[in-house]
């Protein structure tokens, strides 16, 4: 898996914060690590021209699936990054699980469809395009047809996303709403497991969880090699790895300025910063 954790770095799909300078998340947190794993799509352009294609066309369920799968095929075709990407999963796949087995391949809304539209496509199987207010439409592998899904008692579904942290779609939509139509998720392949808790998460629920890279020390050490970070930053992503919120919290302490400093910068950080405050996220 070394060219899928190179392409990771090379498109900036994961990036690794300045010695002293962690990232601030949505939730008011603040880790050594970003990750964005739909850069993979090629580069970070072309992803986020594909996920305001999406945005825009989000109104219309029905011709939605075909439009992504029109753009994820020339892509396929034209960028390396990406095919090789997606034919990494294709073989993970094959390589797990008995592909006679599968029913269908589903995908959620959104950054799933960069990944599951194409997937079930090479493998022939009909896809199910699911929305995050549980709704779902299912495509032929070609994605000439496109309807809302009927019951599909019984089938087996394997699940396409692009990463899993603590499997908090899988719970809140994707297993629902496969469930609802009487379905059930057996597998899932991501490009990207963080290995914070969501991998057992997907165990209990019964399914099979397949990756092509996890986050962990191993990664870190490749990034130390590949001199994209040093000893200092190495240090805080292990210790990080091991126990997040103790480590940021200790930072937070050693480094007072640096809450000092976001709650008195742009609007965005201040707002996140704020949230952490508020909520005495670190027990400070």
């Amino acid at each position: 898996m070394s060219d899928i954790i190179s392409y990771l770095f090379q498109t900036n799909a994961i990036k690794f914060c300045e010695e002293n300078k962690p990232f601030w998340y949505t939730s008011g947190k603040i880790g050594p690590y970003f990750i964005n794993t739909h850069f993979v799509y090629g580069n970070e352009k072309d992803a986020k021209d594909l996920l305001a294609f999406i945005d825009e066309q989000l109104t219309n369920k029905i011709e939605l699936p075909k439009n992504i799968f029109n753009k994820v095929l020339s892509q396929y075709r034209s960028n390396s990054i990406y095919k090789d990407v997606i034919d990494t999963m294709i073989h993970s796949i094959k390589e797990n699980i008995s592909i006679d087995e599968i029913d269908y391949i589903s995908g959620g809304e959104r950054r799933d469809w960069f990944f599951s539209n194409m997937i079930a496509h090479l493998l022939n199987k009909p896809h199910i395009s699911i929305y995050k207010d549980l709704s779902a439409v299912v495509s032929d592998s070609n994605f000439v047809n496109t309807k809302p899904l009927g019951p599909i008692d019984n089938k087996k579904v394997l699940h396409i996303a692009d990463l899993v942290t603590v499997a908090s779609s899988y719970l809140r939509a994707w297993i629902p709403a496969i469930e609802n139509f009487g379905g059930k998720l057996n597998w899932s392949c991501v490009v990207v497991d963080r290995m914070q808790g969501g991998t057992e998460i997907l165990q209990e629920n019964g399914i099979l969880p397949i990756s092509l890279v996890k986050v962990d020390r191993s990664l870190f050490q490749k990034a130390l090699e590949m001199h994209i970070i040093n000893k200092a930053q190495q240090e805080m992503l292990n210790n990080f790895f091991e126990n997040p919120d103790e480590t940021m919290r200790n930072f937070l302490i050693a480094h007072p300025e640096f809450l000092k400093n976001s709650l008195e910068s742009d609007e965005k950080t201040a707002k996140r910063a704020q949230l952490l405050v508020e909520n005495n996220l670190y027990n400070l």
